[in-house]
């Protein structure tokens, strides 16, 4: 009896040894480990649950950083991690790739996470994206430098101009123009390309040339006022031949007041003629035109005042020598 109670007490207590032994083991156990900013945990460590005493996990670098020293190692003792020894920077692109006519600022630094702009030389522009970021693989972006173009030269009335090239003109190249015979260029005579894609004038004018201009002159012939017959006085027919002489005068007269126009002058009038010459002329014509109408009317006037003052009456002095046969008888 004695004995077995003594094989059950040693029994219990090895039972409770176990127990305290796993319970102790069991507490004995670090949390899951927090890496910095700039770290972080190994795949395989990641894929770990437990962390018991002597438990080992690994860190690396974080995206955009690159290692600097240490191992990158820690271990669970006394349910505390040790510290960790890994340093780590960030990723440095370094200066990008040199291109031509291609320029950078980079006053906020080439390390990651930076940021730079791309800019062109004068006559060139940027194609593709403007600024540049530093990533863990280096410079972000595409971007080149083309040298700007214009449109196609301005063409103009009664001229020409140089380019006769299918491709657009570049920046700093010039066109020249010319205008035909007879006309005149009104503005620069060359135009350039500047580097904002625009030229840097407007295109010239070809003014002037010969300039048409119709005038037609239309001239009226005045006709004489006739001179009125005193009451009382009767012609006599042995006037008629005179009078066919007065107006056979009267019509020589008016015809020599009306102009002649000549075929070149009628030409002048069917087609274009130049003002600065004919139109001048044209009050010189009317006057001597005019001159000549009053001359003929008092040339007219004179004539019958003269066959006035002679009379135009049957005197029957063609009876006188009968008469005086008659008187002798």
């Amino acid at each position: 009896m004695e004995v077995f109670l003594d094989t059950c007490g040693r029994r219990r207590v090895k039972f409770l040894l176990l127990l305290y032994l796993f319970v102790v083991k069991a507490a004995a156990a670090c949390s899951k480990p927090k890496g910095m900013e700039n770290t972080v945990l190994t795949d395989k460590s990641l894929l770990m649950n437990e962390f018991p005493e002597g438990s080992e996990v690994h860190w690396e670098c974080a995206h955009g950083y690159v290692r600097d020293g240490g191992s990158g190692s820690m271990t669970c003792v006394d349910d505390n991690w040790t510290e960790p020894d890994l340093i780590c920077k960030k990723n440095d692109c370094g200066p990008p790739k040199p291109q031509p006519n291609m320029n950078f600022n980079m006053s906020a630094g080439t390390l990651f996470g930076a940021s730079i702009k791309v800019t062109c030389d004068k006559g060139f522009r940027v194609v593709g994206s403007s600024y540049k970021q530093c990533y863990a693989t280096g410079w972000s972006g595409r971007a080149k430098c083309e040298i700007v173009t214009c449109g196609k030269p301005f063409e103009v009335t009664n001229g020409r101009h140089s380019w006769d090239s299918q491709d657009a003109p570049k920046y700093g190249e010039t066109i020249s123009y010319i205008c035909n015979e007879g006309y005149t260029l009104i503005g620069k005579e060359s135009i350039m390309c500047s580097e904002t894609g625009q030229y840097d004038s407007w295109a010239p004018v070809c003014g002037g040339g010969t300039t048409e201009v119709r005038v037609t002159t239309k001239m009226a012939t005045p006709t004489p006022t006739p001179t009125p017959t005193p009451p009382g006085q009767e012609v006599s027919t042995s006037t008629d031949s005179s009078a066919t002489l007065t107006a056979h005068r009267a019509k020589t007269v008016t015809a020599s007041a009306t102009p002649t126009v000549s075929p070149s002058l009628q030409d002048k009038h069917d087609g274009a003629i130049d003002t600065s010459e004919d139109v001048g002329n044209v009050p010189v014509i009317v006057s001597v035109i005019s001159v000549v109408l009053v001359v003929g009317i008092l040339v007219l006037f004179l004539h019958k005042f003269l066959l006035k003052r002679k009379g135009s009456y049957d005197t029957r002095e063609d009876l006188k020598p009968e008469l005086l046969q008659f008187q002798n008888l």
